[in-house]
């Protein structure tokens, strides 16, 4: 997560864990297998996260809230080039990802929108299968290099900058006056000191 796939080696992963070359081999066929392996895991415990945040809500904003701050934690600890080598050089996690985006986000994203229609927060209108698929496109635009260059933008800010655009286009104004509330709330909540 921090560093990328492509520039760790196995040699790298043996001597962070203090462990052998040959003793990985024992329970990896390769570094595919092992980066496979680690894809499945972070994602089931994303998922895990999700299926948490989505029983704890109290409605669809909250819902959002919270996934934003989650969303912002992940990003944070996110090499902007994770996708990228995934993509490249690891097929069968990149597989691995897509499905998850597929399955997992896709219908987090489409249940929320359904909820915050019926519940009066989101217009009524909207296309929810529509927004459910942009979501996900935005989710991975934010890792393209040649359009928000690490040099010049954080990935977690954009990430929460695009967001915050995506719940205000779904939003009627009781869903924004809440939203608006949660936000201010998470903001006291991170910096206390300002707030006196």
């Amino acid at each position: 997560m921090r560093y990328g796939v492509r520039s760790i080696s196995m040699d790298d992963i043996a001597r962070h864990l203090t462990v052998s070359k040959k003793t990985l081999y024992q329970h990896f066929a390769d570094k595919e297998d092992m980066v496979t392996m680690v894809c499945q895991m972070h994602l089931k415990e994303g998922q895990k996260e999700f299926d948490e945040i989505r029983v704890s809500a109290e409605n669809a904003i909250d819902e959002l809230a919270k996934l934003s701050i989650c969303l912002k934690r992940n990003m944070e600890e996110i090499n902007p080039s994770l996708l990228f080598d995934l993509q490249k050089y690891h097929p069968r996690a990149w597989a691995i990802w897509q499905e998850f985006k597929k399955s997992c986000i896709y219908d987090s994203v489409k249940a929320n929108l359904d909820q915050g229609i019926a519940e009066g927060y989101y217009r009524p209108e909207l296309n929810t299968e529509v927004l459910s698929i942009v979501r996900m496109a935005t989710v991975e635009i934010v890792f393209d290099d040649h359009t928000f260059p690490q040099q010049q933008f954080k990935l977690a800010d954009v990430q929460m900058e695009i967001f915050d655009h995506f719940v205000h286009g779904l939003v009627t104004e009781k869903g924004r006056k809440l939203y608006q509330r949660y936000k201010e709330k998470k903001a006291v909540e991170v910096n206390p000191v300002n707030q006196r």
